[in-house]
């Protein structure tokens, strides 16, 4: 499989030896002077300015974060990170999921001057949650290359078209209809179970 990341043809890429020559620590800099911006790393060190999420997709992204959050409270197994928090992957992008969650073991390996930076681990579980500018295949393949990484469970979810993609490590993407059920994040989250009738619009 390729590394080449995916990239939404909606998106402005930046390219050249000044933003592809960034360090780890420059890029990171880099971001927190550009706040206000969506901003993700390729593989190769392009940076990529991603559009504002609309407010129906930030309010589902927000929904499966405070689920998952409550579940992680209960049980204290891991971290949760929503879509400020970035990852450093093997490959070398810099990614952004919306929701994500990682063991306490995966959170030992982080060196404590790194934890209040983009983490150079990939966290188990990923969720992506369509915009209005976002492809379905450009996330596909985003979700993808998180496997490739090192996760072991991805949701990807289009709460327009009431659909949902279950990625699994070494298994075949699933797809379902309907959000009047729930998914099963076992065995990677034990008891977890993402709701999806909230994320419905009326």
């Amino acid at each position: 499989m390729s590394n080449r990341p995916a990239i939404s043809e909606e998106a402005i890429v930046l390219r050249g030896p000044l933003v592809t020559g960034f360090t780890d620590e420059e890029f990171f800099q880099f971001c927190q002077d550009n706040r206000d911006l969506r901003v993700e790393r390729t593989a190769d060190h392009e940076i990529i300015f991603m559009l504002p999420a609309g407010f129906l997709s930030s309010s589902a992204s927000a929904e499966v974060v405070r689920q998952l959050s409550n579940w992680n409270v209960a049980n204290r197994l891991g971290r949760v990170g929503e879509s400020s928090a970035a990852y450093v992957l093997p490959d070398k992008a810099t990614l952004s999921p919306d929701a994500s969650w990682f063991s306490q073991a995966n959170w030992a390996r982080v060196p404590t001057e790194l934890r209040n930076k983009f983490l150079p681990i990939c966290p188990e579980f990923v969720v992506e949650v369509k915009s209005p500018s976002d492809r379905i295949s450009t996330l596909q393949a985003k979700m993808e290359q998180w496997l490739s990484n090192g996760a072991q469970l991805g949701f990807l979810l289009d709460v327009e078209t009431e659909t949902a993609w279950v990625y699994r490590a070494g298994q075949p993407a699933e797809e379902l209809h309907g959000y009047d059920q729930e998914l099963d994040a076992a065995p990677v989250l034990p008891g977890f179970r993402l709701d999806l009738q909230p994320l419905r619009e009326e």
